[in-house]
């Protein structure tokens, strides 16, 4: 079974004005200490998706696993440990035929129906969400709070991440419902190396 990390950092690139701003903040994230890491460009062309990726790549230390979102070509191609895909990419199955067996497959899910079903294929870790009102997507799940990881848990025994809203102020609640890991993006962002420091410490 896959280990996960208890932090999950996601490098959103439109979080960023350029992609070499996004991978200095990637390099901070590792600095402090984050060691799984996942690249999400929902705009980007595949050129530059692949280009960022093999940037970073070549930027991160061998010990940090890299996740590419949505595109398992493209996690083939930048040579990344593994990819995350939504209910509306492609299917697990579908997705792991492109990967193989050795990479990692993380899938979104958003409901107890979700789960028992991604629970179901060969996919590595459920990611869980949105926990909390989160502004990283433009048209958000309903939120399942903690209560929904607890539901999520108690239908899988995969690797569970949770994602949506997360702060260090409210991650041990997460860890505590039930989640193996906490997936974050906003929260990091300011003064990233010390921000995933202060996580760790939560975390830990």
């Amino acid at each position: 079974m896959t280990q996960l990390p208890r932090l999950y950092a996601i490098l959103d690139r439109s979080c960023f004005p350029d992609s070499v701003t996004m991978f200095i903040c990637g390099e901070a994230f590792v600095a402090g200490g984050v060691t799984l890491l996942q690249y999400r460009n929902k705009t980007g062309s595949p050129r530059l998706m692949l280009e960022d990726a093999r940037e970073l790549k070549r930027r991160t230390d061998k010990s940090v696993r890299l996740i590419m979102n949505d595109r398992a070509d493209l996690c083939l191609a930048a040579e990344f440990d593994g990819v995350h895909v939504g209910q509306d990419d492609l299917s697990p199955e579908g997705t792991r035929k492109v990967i193989g067996g050795n990479r990692i497959l993380g899938v979104s899910t958003h409901n107890p129906e979700q789960v028992t079903e991604v629970d179901q294929t060969s996919a590595d870790y459920i990611a869980i969400g949105p926990v909390f009102s989160t502004a990283s997507k433009t048209n958000p799940d309903p939120i399942i709070g903690l209560e929904g990881v607890r539901r999520a848990r108690a239908l899988t025994r995969k690797p569970l991440v949770a994602i949506g809203g997360i702060t260090r102020a409210n991650c041990l609640s997460v860890i505590e419902a039930g989640a193996d890991s906490v997936a974050v993006i906003s929260n990091l962002l300011l003064d990233p190396r010390k921000s995933a420091e202060e996580f760790l410490r939560v975390l830990r």
